[in-house]
């Protein structure tokens, strides 16, 4: 044992042997996605084939009883079909990514805070139906009740590539449960979508033109997050873009998220190839008011959620709310 780990120090020594890694690293990861791709081909022609086994098995015998089986596992194949299909639309850079949302309530109070609350449940919701990892980043909760602000990593296959139609502003019609006159509300909120990046040596920071701030955690965390100053905040000067993260338990762990952050929304701009169009960019979200939302969700006087970039609707709001928005994501990216 002495004499295999005495070989692996020499090895470890050679000039170039980290680099080697991590170039490996890299390759791996852009294998990985291939590699669930062509397994998920196979799996549905497996499915396909034991299909046409059951139909022809139920012809041939006159079989009314396998009717309801073969009901059920016709949609189901079918919807896996068509989710199949659907991702190989999913062909941009970083479409594959991880995705790092963000949402912030717009103007009125308690009524968006708590808009934003629902939001941020929604896409929960969403991710776990997908069976995708969430992690919060920064958290800022509401005054009275709601949240201000959320970032969250969502991780998964092509999560970057699902999420970034739900980039806009999202407006809510209901009776306020915060109202004693029991009127109705229209609120806002803002979702922002950037794909994670793991090691993007193309996504230069010039530490001169950041500002970096650090303050003290707010919210859950115990007596840590109280008494030391382990939240950070990053400004980047030339863009104005700025990112934060305050729930890891150390400033150094907080400052590695904000870094990442940072170098993803960067990225999501160099995707778009020109600075110039940073305006543009900031236009679809600075306006958190009427006029401006991509998607309505309306509960009073009748029931319905509308994008209003495909005209993709339905009436069924409490699956929405449950994260069932895939037919909204599928219609985007279809007409996009």
């Amino acid at each position: 044992m002495e004499v295999e780990l005495e070989g692996l120090r020499k090895k470890m020594e050679v000039p170039g042997f980290w680099d080697d890694v991590e170039n490996a690293n890299k390759v791996n990861r852009q294998i990985r996605p291939l590699e669930i791709t062509i397994n998920k081909s196979k799996e549905l022609n497996s499915k396909l084939e034991d299909f046409e086994t059951l139909l022809m098995l139920a012809e041939e015998e006159d079989d009314d009883s396998l009717d309801e089986e073969i009901e059920t596992t016709g949609r189901e194949l079918n919807k896996e079909i068509s989710d199949y299909r659907l991702s190989a639309l999913l062909n941009g850079e970083y479409d594959k990514n991880n995705a790092i949302l963000t949402l912030h309530s717009g103007a009125g109070g308690t009524e968006s805070q708590d808009w934003t609350s629902m939001l941020y449940r929604m896409y929960t919701r969403w991710a776990e139906r997908r069976k995708f990892g969430v992690k919060v980043l920064d958290l800022q909760e509401g005054d009275e009740a709601g949240i201000k602000s959320v970032t969250m990593l969502i991780e998964g296959l092509n999560a970057y590539g699902y999420l970034r139609s739900e980039k806009g502003i999202h407006r809510l019609v209901r009776i306020s449960p915060f109202d004693a006159n029991a009127r109705r509300h229209t609120s806002f909120a803002s979702c922002d979508v950037t794909p994670e990046l793991e090691d993007d040596d193309s996504i230069e920071i010039n530490w001169d033109e950041v500002r970096i701030d650090t303050y003290r955690s707010s919210g859950a965390g115990g007596q840590h997050v109280n008494k030391t100053d382990s939240a950070v905040r990053m400004t980047h000067i030339p863009t104005g873009i700025v990112v934060q993260c305050q729930n890891e338990r150390s400033q150094i762990q907080n400052r590695e998220q904000a870094t990442m952050m940072l170098k993803s929304k960067l990225a999501e701009l160099k995707e778009r190839e020109k600075l110039a169009q940073l305006n543009d960019l900031k236009g679809e979200l600075k306006k958190i008011e009427w006029g401006s939302q991509i998607r309505s969700y309306v509960f009073h006087p009748y029931t319905m959620v509308k994008d209003h970039r495909t005209n993709e609707e339905t009436g069924n709001i409490n699956a929405v709310m449950d994260g069932d928005i895939d037919m909204f994501i599928n219609a985007y990216l279809i007409k996009s």
